[in-house]
């Protein structure tokens, strides 16, 4: 079971500037300042856990295999929220579908079915993604 992030420093030196992601555009001062990025992503720490994506069905929503989520289980999930549910004992993310009494976790990949509770069968909304982390360089 997965644990919360609690205390935990995501320090790193922010630098205020913004990147274009067009054309360049001329270099400015890079002054910067400490931050605890934790401090931009984290509303609530003892209920915010690190959990890490293994597959493609939420691709459409950028949420990417390999992907860090950052999923705060104090959030009270609503319609349209990424979250992680529990499904027949298994972890899943997908987007929380609630209209007209229906409830159902829509993936964000074509080639994926939705999910749609059976007859008896529950599902569990773990906690709701807030952000994800990336790494370019391995």
């Amino acid at each position: 079971m997965p644990r919360p992030l609690g205390n935990a420093s995501l320090a790193g030196c922010f630098l205020p500037n913004s990147v274009v992601a067009g054309f360049p555009s001329p270099a400015e001062d890079l002054g910067g300042k400490r931050i605890d990025l934790g401090e931009l992503i984290i509303t609530h720490p003892q209920a915010t856990y690190f959990l890490r994506v293994s597959g493609h069905s939420m691709v459409e929503a950028g949420i990417f295999d390999k992907d860090i989520m950052v999923v705060d289980r104090a959030i009270k999930p609503r319609h349209g929220h990424i979250v992680v549910a529990i499904v027949d004992g298994d972890f899943t993310v997908k987007q929380l579908y609630q209209r007209a009494g229906r409830t159902k976790l829509k993936a964000a990949n074509p080639i994926y079915p939705d999910i749609t509770p059976k007859d008896g069968q529950t599902i569990e909304v773990w906690g709701v993604v807030t952000a994800t982390v990336r790494q370019m360089v391995s």
